[in-house]
């Protein structure tokens, strides 16, 4: 894995696509999109790493950003159509405002944004968007652990949120304009922090060399691990089951001579791997 700072402009997957050249390898992907106009940490992931990208994907992520009051568009952000506008925001206080992002933090129900990558009927959101159709999406389970104002100049507020993987900033600027009654659009955003990681240890895309491919085993280091014998070693390597102890549950991250083989999930007893990295 590696850190990359995305600028604005370029896809996350033109971002992968850098990557991958410059570092000769065909199987990258990363840790969490983020929107062409959108700036920040991309956390890429490389080679066999790739695989272990669901045991990275609950980690929090924190944004600043800018969202604009007064005009709603089609895109939830700045480089939508204007559907909607409204002077209400003049009658709001610095009060209002801050007291109106507070009660966007907690565990909830949001529903992304037309213009997305979720896939409805098998095509993403944003194509049927594209097209006119009307999309309505389901709203997914996300959580918003920090939302506060830093700033207010009207009609725009900057803020800081740290949510759960999965949420939309967008839809966070959305919902906040619908709380004050005017409508609100995502204007700016840099995500600042995934999990461990913060943006000003990330290195622009076409800097990245071989130097800059952390160990893998950070992806996991949240999990239990379970240090191998070496009968254990030889079992995983070949993608066979071994026994689990009384006290493991779940995930765990399978290490040998201080280095991380893979991860295994115990059930039936046994911890039976699921991503292997080291060659048998």
């Amino acid at each position: 894995m590696c850190l990359v700072a995305k600028a604005a402009g370029p896809t996350s997957h033109d971002v992968v696509d850098i990557v991958r050249r410059a570092l000769g390898q065909s199987r990258v992907g990363h840790l969490g999109t983020l929107d062409p106009f959108a700036e920040g940490l991309l956390v890429v992931v490389v080679g066999r790493a790739t695989r272990l990208a669901p045991y990275a994907a609950g980690w929090r992520k924190t944004y600043e950003g800018v969202i604009r009051l007064g005009t709603v568009t089609t895109t939830d952000d700045a480089t939508g159509d204007v559907t909607g506008t409204s002077e209400a925001w003049r009658a709001l206080d610095a009060g209002a405002v801050r007291s109106a992002g507070a009660a966007l933090v907690g565990e909830q129900e949001q529903r992304p944004p037309a213009f997305s990558a979720v896939k409805v009927g098998g095509e993403r959101a944003y194509r049927r968007a594209r097209r006119g159709e009307a999309v309505t999406l389901e709203p997914r389970r996300v959580t918003v652990f920090d939302f506060a104002v830093t700033e207010w100049r009207p009609p725009e507020l900057r803020f800081r949120a740290t949510v759960s993987g999965g949420t939309y900033l967008r839809s966070l600027a959305r919902d906040l304009g619908e709380r004050l009654g005017c409508g609100a659009h995502l204007a700016e955003l840099t995500r600042t922090r995934v999990g461990p990681f913060a943006l000003e240890e990330a290195v622009a895309p076409q800097a990245v060399t071989a130097a800059d491919v952390r160990d893998p085993a950070l992806l996991v280091a949240d999990l239990p691990q379970r240090a191998l014998t070496g009968p254990e070693r030889e079992a995983v390597a070949h993608g066979r089951p071994i026994a689990a102890r009384e006290a493991e549950t779940g995930a765990i991250a399978l290490t040998a001579d201080g280095r991380l083989l893979g991860v295994g999930e115990v059930g039936e007893g046994q911890i039976k791997p699921r991503v292997v990295l080291a060659d048998a």
